[in-house]
């Protein structure tokens, strides 16, 4: 008897105590540099994003945020070693939409829903349908024209087989019904290079490194895949005014930490997140980019990715959409 009450007595100290510990250890968290990883190689949206959120945690803080790029399998590799690190808020993945697809096309080691702590959306916009200038289409119309004349011999380039851009793509060769080669890469950055040197004819590009590259001549933007334009790139239509009724595909990117960061720790860096991406220097910034802050609450960041990765999973099934 003597020993159950010891055990029940052990049992409400910490029940009682834990509030407290957690809300000192969130007080004084962090204590020592952070890391973030980006599951896609440098200079591609995801990436441009994760280096902006690890310079204003790092200026909010007085703590060195690290960017950690590990790109493979379409974002696979990163997030895994991010889902598999400690729980203790010094790890987080800056992740974005082909987190919500790579369910519908691989065998993950973990739980996509449940074996993560969800932490903020950081921002939303749209993909640049982007031609290499030596291509002869000026339009979508144009571009599906010369693509149906060439059948299988054009290619479109890719951040990873099963990315987001991956599905976006095929998404929208399958409503045009056009037949191109698939030329995966370990991101957006290394795909915007050839596409730019012409290796690939077609990349669906994140905006914030594709804009500029529209801008100054080195690619031609004959769309974007929002249901409204961009206030950057005002004369580019989407893909829906260009001729292709009902599509539609947003891209976003947002933090995860793995499962099991305490509460106090993940609602401390979301709402930081909230804070510096809501001012009005950071808005100009993103819409100067093409693409808007978007902090949501944990919550309704968690329910995204649930209601996504169903979302792909029944287009993938619909249309048939294999990996090579």
């Amino acid at each position: 008897m003597r020993r159950y009450l010891i055990i029940l007595v052990v049992a409400l100290c910490a029940a009682i105590c834990w509030p407290v510990m957690a809300a000192e250890t969130a007080a004084a968290y962090p204590s020592k540099p952070m890391r973030v990883i980006v599951p896609f190689a440098a200079g591609g949206g995801t990436d441009l994003i994760a280096r902006i959120t690890a310079q204003k945690l790092t200026e909010a803080w007085g703590q060195q945020v690290i960017v950690d790029n590990r790109p493979g399998a379409g974002g696979i590799v990163g997030t895994e070693i991010g889902v598999r690190a400690a729980p203790d808020g010094y790890t987080f993945t800056l992740m974005g939409s082909s987190y919500t697809v790579n369910p519908s096309f691989y065998k993950l080691s973990f739980d996509p829903i449940n074996d993560i702590t969800p932490i903020a959306q950081i921002s939303q916009g749209p993909f640049i349908v982007a031609l290499h200038p030596g291509v002869a289409a000026r339009t979508v119309k144009d571009f599906i024209a010369l693509a149906k004349a060439k059948s299988g011999q054009l290619s479109y380039a890719t951040s990873g087989a099963g990315s987001i851009t991956h599905l976006a793509t095929e998404l929208f060769l399958g409503m045009t019904e056009v037949k191109m080669i698939h030329v995966p890469y370990k991101g957006t950055g290394p795909a915007l290079v050839d596409t730019v040197a012409g290796q690939v004819a077609l990349f669906f590009g994140d905006a914030p490194p594709t804009v500029p590259l529209v801008k100054s001549g080195r690619l031609r933007g004959i769309a974007v895949t929002t249901r409204d334009r961009i206030a950057t790139a005002p004369d580019i239509p989407t893909v829906q005014e260009a001729g292709v009724p009902g599509y539609e595909v947003l891209l976003w990117q947002g933090m995860i930490g793995p499962k099991g960061v305490p509460k106090a720790i993940a609602d401390k860096v979301h709402a930081e997140i909230a804070r510096a991406f809501q001012t009005k220097e950071m808005v100009e910034r993103f819409k100067g980019d093409g693409i808007s802050p978007s902090v949501a609450t944990r919550e309704q960041f968690a329910s995204r990715i649930r209601s996504e990765t169903e979302v792909w999973r029944k287009v993938v099934q619909q249309t048939g959409i294999k990996l090579e």
